[in-house]
C-alpha cells in the first residue's frame, strides 16, 4: 500500500521527497529536461564545458536545460526548449531536431527524466555561453576523436558528465543511420 508523499525540504527547482520509506527528489517548477546532441555537417559533435558548483571542477558536457522553468516559459514544448537551449549555450540554430528517446538518469534517487534530441543542419546565429548565469566554453570535436578528446579533458581533471557518452553514442547510431 502507498502511503502519502512528505515533503522533507523544498527549495526553487526540486523537493526532497519521503515516501513508502524511500527518499528521492522530484522537479519543482520545470516540467522536463532537454539533452541536444548537436552535429555539425562536416560531422563534429558540438560539447559544451563550464564549472559545475555540485563537483568543484570545469565539466564537459552536451548542451541541456530545463523545460519550462521561468514564467515566460510555462507550457513550452520539449522542442520549443532543446531549440532555446541549443541557441543560448551553443549559439547554433538547428534545421532539424529530432526527438530521439528519454529516461531517468537516476531512477533510485530522482523522478526527473532527460528527453534527447538529434540536432542537424546547424547555422552559427549567435556567439553562445550561456545566459548571465552561466559561463559556457564550446567545443567542436569530430565524431571519431570524442573518445581521446574526452580522456584528455579528464586527465586534465576535469569532470565528464556521463550523459556526454550516452550522446555520443546515440550521436553515432543516429547519425550513420541517416547518411
Amino acid at each position: 500500500m502507498k502511503q502519502d508523499k512528505q515533503i522533507l525540504a523544498e527549495a526553487t527547482y526540486f523537493r526532497m521527497v519521503l515516501q513508502d520509506g524511500w527518499e528521492y527528489i522530484e522537479p519543482k517548477n520545470f516540467s522536463g529536461v532537454v539533452m541536444i546532441i548537436p552535429i555539425t555537417d562536416d560531422g563534429k559533435l558540438v560539447l559544451i564545458e563550464q564549472h559545475r558548483i555540485p563537483v568543484n571542477a570545469s565539466c564537459i558536457e552536451i548542451p541541456a536545460g530545463l523545460v519550462g522553468d521561468q514564467e515566460h516559459l510555462a507550457g513550452e514544448t520539449l522542442e520549443t526548449a532543446a531549440r532555446r537551449e541549443l541557441i543560448e549555450e551553443t549559439g547554433y540554430d538547428a534545421k532539424t531536431l529530432t526527438y530521439l528517446l528519454d529516461g531517468a538518469p537516476s531512477a533510485g534517487s530522482n523522478t526527473v527524466l532527460l528527453s534527447f534530441f538529434l540536432a542537424k543542419g546547424l547555422t552559427k546565429v549567435g556567439p553562445g555561453g550561456g545566459d548571465h548565469t552561466e559561463d559556457i566554453r564550446i567545443h567542436e570535436v569530430p565524431l571519431a576523436d570524442v573518445d581521446d578528446f574526452l580522456d584528455a579533458q579528464r586527465a586534465q581533471g576535469k569532470v565528464i558528465d556521463l550523459k556526454t557518452y550516452v550522446a555520443l553514442h546515440l550521436a553515432t547510431r543516429y547519425n550513420a543511420s541517416d547518411k
